[in-house]
This record gives C-alpha cells, sequence and structure tokens, in this order.
C-alpha cells in the first residue's frame, strides 16, 4: 500500500499540468508597438498561451514562409504577399485584412510636419531613410512618393536603406540620416513622437498599403493560431490599431 502511494506521489510531480499553446508570428516591422500592445491583452484571457511575434521584412517572411519556415501567423504590410502564398497553397485560412497604413517624414532634429517631399532635395539632407523598396512594402512606397514628386533623381544618391522599416526609424534616430519616410505608426509611438514630429505625405503620392495576414499551413487545426486570429477582430485590438494610426479596412473602403 505505503509502495503504491508512494508511486501516486511520483506521478502526481513527474506529469505535470498541460503546457498551454504556442504560435510564432511573422509580422511587417510597422507593427512593432501596436502588435506588442495587443498581444499583452490578449494574454491577459489566454495566461497560459504563448504568442512569440518577431518582425521584419514582409517580402522576407513571404520568402522564408514558402521555403518552410517554422511560422504559424504571418502579418504582411503589404496584402498581396500573403494572398500569393494563399494561392500557392500555404494558408490554411483565407486572407484578411487588418489595416491600411500611410508614410510620413521623420526627424528627431527638426518639425517635419512643416515639410513636404518635395523639401527632401535641400542640402541639409545628406541622408535621407527609406526601407529597401525590393522586398518592404513601405520602401516601395517611399518611392511611388519621391517619384510622385518628382524628386527621386535629384535624392537617390542620398538615400540610406533599411532591411524594414524598424531599421528605417533607427537610422534616423542614430544620426545615420537626417530624416526618414516611416510608417505612421512608427512615428507615432512616444519613442519617436517625443523626438521631433513627423509629417504626413499626402496618400495621392502613392498606392494604398492595405495590409492582411494569414494563418500559415503550418498552423492548420492550431486553435491559438484560430483564436489569436479571431483577437485582431476585437474590438479592443481594433482600438490599439486606431491608437498607432492605422486605417481599419472597412474605414478606409468608406472613403
Amino acid at each position: 500500500m505505503l509502495r503504491f502511494l508512494a508511486l501516486l506521489v511520483f506521478l502526481s510531480f513527474a506529469s505535470p499540468l498541460r503546457a498551454g499553446g504556442k504560435v510564432t508570428v511573422a509580422a511587417a516591422a510597422d507593427l512593432k508597438f501596436a502588435l506588442e500592445e495587443i498581444v499583452t491583452q490578449f494574454h491577459k484571457t489566454h495566461p497560459g498561451d504563448q504568442v512569440e511575434t518577431i518582425y521584419g521584412s514582409s517580402g522576407k517572411f513571404h520568402a522564408q514562409i514558402r521555403q518552410g519556415a517554422p511560422y504559424d501567423l504571418y502579418f504582411s504590410a503589404d496584402i498581396a504577399y500573403p494572398l500569393a502564398l494563399a494561392a500557392a497553397g500555404y494558408a490554411a485560412s483565407e486572407v484578411k485584412p487588418y489595416a491600411v497604413g500611410r508614410i510620413v517624414l521623420w526627424s528627431p532634429l527638426l518639425d517635419a510636419r512643416k515639410l513636404q517631399v518635395q523639401d527632401l532635395v535641400a542640402p541639409q539632407f545628406k541622408r535621407i531613410a527609406i526601407a529597401n523598396p525590393k522586398h518592404a512594402p513601405y520602401g516601395k512606397r517611399a518611392e511611388e512618393a519621391l517619384r510622385a514628386a518628382g524628386v527621386w533623381e535629384k535624392v537617390q544618391d542620398r538615400l540610406v536603406f533599411g532591411e524594414n522599416i524598424a531599421q528605417t526609424a533607427q537610422f534616423v534616430q542614430t544620426g545615420n540620416a537626417q530624416i526618414g519616410i516611416l510608417a505612421l505608426s512608427l512615428a507615432r509611438h512616444p519613442e519617436l513622437a517625443n523626438k521631433g514630429g513627423y509629417g504626413l505625405i499626402p496618400e495621392k503620392l502613392y498606392h494604398p498599403l492595405e495590409q492582411g495576414f494569414i494563418i500559415t499551413r503550418r498552423a492548420a487545426g492550431n486553435p491559438l493560431a484560430a483564436s489569436f486570429s479571431a483577437y485582431m477582430g476585437s474590438p479592443e485590438a481594433r482600438a490599439v490599431m486606431v491608437k498607432y494610426g492605422f486605417a481599419l479596412p472597412a474605414e478606409s473602403a468608406g472613403k
């Protein structure tokens, strides 16, 4: 009898409670601040679950998922990337629009609210930071705005390219560029907003930056991935997105 009881005690310690779920989210760098708040809120009702976030270039994540990278959800700053993955069979959900992004001029040294894209030709801007247009949607939109304003050729040799929009902001923060074309969602965070001003770039100068996400094929049947996907449509999550300057898809369509 004592041996039996001892065995029960041993098993009670050797068999811990079921671990919570875990998902890995690959997200465009413009979501850095907004998604961190959303994940924190989500944990309040899912305390045993783990949501790991990795931020970077939408284009690079797109390529990595095709190569088998272990991401469960993919948030792209350009909805074209998840649409392409879904069409190729890499998605376990429909593509869900979650926001429309905007680009701004930002500098910690001066009030960019008084500047226009055309002003970037001024000699004081020896280095101008934008994300790499080859794989970063915000970089592509920055190039579109510079071309539409007729200054691309004039400033091209002064451009410094960030691998993603977060690194682009870092270039300006650290003085490696005097000004940058950034995501509004980053410029609104106190870390940047308290150091200089930002100026919205007119939307007529670039194509709409519609953003979308998918649950990847890897996460098919993962209940935590489904729960987090659903939470992105909640009033709490949508309020955070608006706080950081994102237009919500329905609102954008109604303009």
